[in-house]
């Protein structure tokens, strides 16, 4: 069994993602501790990037804000922050990246060095289902799952995507970007409805979940929730003292999830 599968294994997931090198690469491997303290069950780690075309404004800023680190961000800094948290985890971590960086490194390079770190799934929002061949059967050389995004616009698609998905499915619960939101309005029950007929691989819902009751709602439908911009916003908040909110934020949405 994979560590992917391990975390979904009779129990709901939370998900958190975080931005590497926001404030520093050296806080983001204390956040990532802190989170699987607080009972994240997996965790998401945004390289940065110029041009981060699914995110809204509160992770495109966490990826200004890493790209401008004096000491730099560069791919290379965040696998060498990876390569050491994932000796102190034992959460699986996945890397959301999009098809410049990967490549500009170059396939294989990157997919055996994310085998190296202990990455074990990469989300690639800008890589369309279409496309999925040109890296997959790379990154599963390297033991690496290409996690699959399925979108409120999907429709017929769904049944396709969720067949050929591996490690978990990222079921994007709103149209628009990456962003804190009050009421999500999608029939997200219809969607996982269709994923589970057509795989075994497990879903989970990303996009606007903030609080724990969306937390609790989502993970009723569907095998876990993902939440990201809150939790780069308490990053926002606090910069290099944020390890206490974190921590505090992670435990109410693992609970609530639970």
């Amino acid at each position: 069994m994979t560590k992917i599968a391990e975390a979904f294994q009779n129990k709901k997931a939370f998900i958190g993602f975080l931005t590497a090198g926001d404030p520093s690469l050296e806080c983001t491997e204390e956040f990532i501790i802190k989170m699987e303290e607080a009972g994240a069950a997996l965790i998401e780690i945004g390289i940065p990037f110029s041009d981060p075309i699914a995110e809204g404004p509160v992770i495109q800023s966490a990826n200004v804000r890493a790209l401008s680190n004096p000491n730099g961000c560069t791919t290379d800094q965040v696998f060498e922050m990876v390569e050491r948290v994932s000796k102190k985890v034992s959460v699986p971590l996945v890397f959301l990246t999009y098809l410049n960086p990967l490549l500009k490194y170059h396939y294989d390079r990157f997919f055996a060095r994310c085998a190296s770190a202990g990455i074990s799934g990469i989300i690639v929002p800008d890589m369309p289902l279409e496309e999925k061949g040109e890296v997959a059967d790379i990154a599963a050389a390297h033991g690496v799952d290409v996690i699959s995004l399925i979108a409120p616009t999907s429709k017929e698609r769904i049944a396709k995507i969720a067949k050929s998905a591996t490690g978990y499915i990222y079921i994007v619960s709103s149209m628009g970007v990456t962003g804190m939101r009050s009421e999500i309005t999608t029939d997200l029950e219809s969607i996982v409805r269709v994923v589970k007929e057509n795989t075994s691989v497990p879903a989970a819902i990303g996009f606007g979940i903030n609080t724990p009751e969306q937390a609790k709602k989502y993970a009723g439908m569907a095998d876990g929730v993902i939440v990201g911009s809150a939790i780069v916003k308490i990053i926002e908040k606090y910069g290099e003292n944020a390890a206490e909110p974190v921590y505090n934020y992670v435990k109410e949405m693992a609970d609530a999830v639970k």
